[in-house]
């Protein structure tokens, strides 16, 4: 099941099938602006010297969608963005598939890399979307962010 808003300057997207990088980039892209900056965040096949099959995401979904909501107007308070565009897989996702995109347009090119690079880490920090791996051998491991506001010892 997918969990969308798309507003006029917002499209969020939580879902289970394959992410649309262009879908993302066209909803960010006017002719009053001129930067697009775009991160892709993909499986990649290894961690820690163990072979990575897949990636399985789980999320508090109305939790998800409303810190995402917060992430997009934290943005606008600190940087003149036009549009923003979030999207994020749940479910199964195989290496060098995409787990979650995120483009945003501005005027000028640092305004939206800076916004993209913030929206990626508060991301991780602060929406309640996990991360289990699942290995070549069988084994599945439950992943923690580093940067996970609900990590032992951070606040």
């Amino acid at each position: 099941m997918s969990l969308e808003e798309k507003q006029q300057d917002n499209w969020l997207l939580l879902t289970p099938d394959s992410l649309n990088i262009d879908d993302a980039s066209s909803f960010v892209t006017s002719s009053s602006t001129g930067a697009v900056s775009v991160f892709i965040g993909t499986t990649r096949d290894h961690f820690e010297g163990r072979k990575v099959i897949q990636l399985q995401y789980e999320a508090y979904v109305p939790m998800a969608l409303k810190q995402l909501k917060r992430v997009c107007e934290e943005v606008r308070m600190k940087w003149p963005v036009h549009r923003i565009a979030i999207f994020h897989r749940l479910g199964t996702v195989s290496v060098t598939d995409a787990s979650v995109v995120i483009a945003i347009s501005s005027v000028h090119r640092q305004e939206a890399m800076e916004a993209v690079h913030y929206s990626i880490d508060t991301l991780k920090a602060h929406v309640p979307i996990w991360k289990k791996e699942v290995y070549e051998d069988g084994e599945e491991e439950w992943k923690e962010n580093k940067e996970c506001c609900w990590t032992a010892g951070r606040r």
